[in-house]
């Protein structure tokens, strides 16, 4: 790191949120945790608050055999059953099906029979599935007393009905237990909303998708490292047909537009970098201006480094390739992450955390010949398991 580099960065790990594809985030992890052992902060919204709570919830030296674990889980039922063949979109269809239909080991089962419009009104007459097994899966995968008291933040969001607002439940400033896990996971009309003191929460992602404005916004003062492992696209290909219109559709909706997001945040650093070193130039005597004094509290002199890792759906993944937890797309997904983390932590880039520099550092950038260079042999939790 060059010499002029601040004092240590606050190292932080953003997870996006996007159900079955989750597995992507893991894999990223397995790799990332051979660079960087502990992160100072995890933030994140729906699957991501489930791998970010299985992460902090965990000695380091089991947290990605923990979640090996949970995948391997979710990733056992039915939908392992269906065909398996990748690159074409049927069998990936009936692997979706069968998720819908009998739901995902260790996570949640279908509600039978499904709630009718104008029910009886009560909590479970709102979803198509109890998320109940989750609850025993994070009990049994996550120590909540360590996730509460270790040096590792930990930052969940969920969407208030009631009001509509964006909630976060931060151990800076909340005990968290399974109950806010699911909350931020909680996306309707599939899974139940719940309640947190007397307040019923839904999925984070109906709002925002991403926390890193959160991460950005909450800290000011220190300079941070940001791995944003992200699982929708803001940007693909024309759909051909209505399956790829829905999943086109899906993923610009969740991407939560994150190429503008880090735009707009590296437009705003290199402002408060501008007034910061402005500021510094004015003489003494302008120092008690109301004015200043408001301006000053916006200036920053901080380094911002974001990595970010976007998982890109092949072409078969058409249609529910978020809830379709299949072994075979689980494993996909995974090896997809590991390769784009290694590929990312073999680029001088990443580490490039001067003063007053912003730096965002999109790996899928690099040229072709770099990919396959930095592209290594990773194991997956099925493989992992085989061998055993």
């Amino acid at each position: 790191m060059p010499a002029d580099a601040l004092r240590t960065p606050a190292t932080v790990l953003v997870l996006q949120g996007g159900g079955a594809l989750g597995a992507y985030q893991a894999g990223a992890y397995s790799v990332l945790a051979r660079k960087i052992a502990d992160f100072d902060w995890l933030a994140g919204i729906s699957i991501g608050s489930i791998n970010a709570a299985i992460i902090a919830g965990a000695p380091a030296a089991d947290r990605v055999k923990h979640l090996e674990d949970f995948w391997s889980t979710v990733s056992s039922g039915a939908a392992s059953l269906a065909p398996v063949h990748l690159g074409t979109e049927e069998p990936q269809l009936a692997r979706a099906a069968a998720a819908m239909m009998f739901g995902a080991p260790g996570f949640f089962t279908p509600r039978l029979p499904w709630p009718w419009p104008n029910g009886v009104g009560a909590q479970d007459a709102l979803s198509l599935y109890d998320t109940g097994p989750l609850v025993d899966t994070l009990n049994r995968l996550v120590d909540f007393d360590r996730l509460n008291q270790g040096r590792t933040r930990l930052s969940v969001g969920a969407v208030n009905i009631r009001t509509g607002n964006f909630a976060y439940f931060d151990t800076a400033t909340t005990r968290i237990g399974p109950e806010h896990i699911l909350a931020s996971g909680a996306l309707p009309p599939g899974l139940p909303p719940i309640d947190i003191e007397g307040e019923d929460y839904w999925d984070g992602g109906l709002v925002s998708n991403t926390p890193l404005n959160y991460v950005i916004e909450t800290e000011e003062a220190r300079d941070l490292l940001v791995f944003q492992l992200d699982l929708f696209s803001a940007t693909g290909e024309m759909p051909r047909d209505l399956l790829q219109a829905d999943a086109r559709a899906k993923a610009i909706r969740f991407s939560s537009r994150t190429r503008l997001n880090t735009d707009v945040a590296k437009r705003e650093q290199e402002v408060k970098l501008a007034l910061a070193r402005l500021l510094a130039r004015l003489p003494d005597g302008f120092c008690d201006e109301p004015d200043l004094r408001l301006l000053s509290a916006h200036a920053s002199l901080r380094a911002l480094n974001i990595v970010h890792l976007i998982y890109r759906q092949a072409g078969h993944e058409a249609f529910g390739g978020d809830y379709e937890f299949s072994r075979a797309s689980v494993n996909q997904h995974w090896q997809a992450g590991a390769h784009d983390a290694a590929r990312a932590l073999g680029h001088p880039q990443w580490e490039e955390l001067q003063a007053g520099v912003i730096n965002i550092f999109d790996p899928t950038n690099l040229d072709p010949a770099r990919r396959e260079k930095l592209a290594t042999p990773h194991v997956t939790p099925a493989s992992r398991r085989a061998a055993e």
